[in-house]
């Protein structure tokens, strides 16, 4: 299959090293990945900001870099909820294009049908299942089943998982103490579990975790569950 990726703009600015694990995983399975250079941001930033004639250019120029591809997948489930979700209120003549764009583990495993990549990660490592994924692009198990073929990976239990970190984009900075005090709980609950690693499918809420486990010192790492699978 063709694959275009969409890096997002977190994962451009932040974190390309996760959109080139993606990149590995698909070529390992034999898999053609490109990456149209003309993309930019999703929009998602401005549509939650009230800005939505920014949001429609931009999900209309969204629509023009990745509309021939059969499939566009994205290390973030937030940014495919995006084009999911809000796309088609924005525009209506964008519906159809969500039925295309994937993020990573849903890709795998309910487009191609893969749990197995190959991958090998001796660490005991805790998933925790990001607000987008579980409410708006509904990956389900998908991250866990590909977690639990990956060799030495120990898959630890994260207690109250589906509490959300604090991150919400613009929630972090416009609600900054609220934010604060979930992110504290988050953290309390990773090193609870014992694990090592922390994993998710979203970098936005692996950087809201990361950051409140180094200040921390709580000796556990964020990882995106796309660099676990390139190992």
């Amino acid at each position: 299959m063709r694959v275009a990726l969409f890096v997002t703009c977190l994962g451009d600015t932040l974190f390309p090293q996760t959109g080139k694990a993606v990149v590995d995983v698909l070529e390992r399975l034999g898999h053609e990945v490109v990456f149209p250079r003309e993309q930019t941001c999703c929009g998602q930033l401005h549509a939650n900001s009230g800005y939505r004639d920014e949001a429609r250019a931009l999900a209309r120029r969204f629509a023009r870099v990745f509309g021939e591809y059969e499939a566009v997948v994205a290390p973030s489930s937030s940014c495919v909820g995006m084009v999911r979700e809000i796309y088609p209120d924005l525009d209506p003549a964008l519906g159809e294009l969500g039925s295309r764009v994937f993020e990573l583990s849903e890709l795998l495993v309910r487009r191609l049908g893969v749990e197995d990549v190959g991958a090998s990660f001796p660490h005991r490592v805790t998933y925790h299942p990001t607000c987008h994924s579980l409410r708006v692009t509904h990956v389900g198990d998908a991250p866990l089943r590909l977690l639990r073929a990956v060799r030495g990976l120990e898959l630890v239990e994260l207690p109250d998982a589906e509490e959300c970190c604090g991150f919400g984009g613009t929630f972090a900075v416009k609600n900054a103490e609220t934010s604060s005090a979930m992110l504290a709980d988050k953290c309390r609950h990773v090193a609870a579990s014992g694990a090592s690693v922390c994993t998710a499918v979203d970098g936005s809420c692996l950087m809201q975790i990361g950051g409140g486990l180094s200040r921390a010192r709580a000796g556990v790492r964020a990882l995106h569950l796309a660099e676990i699978l390139a190992s």
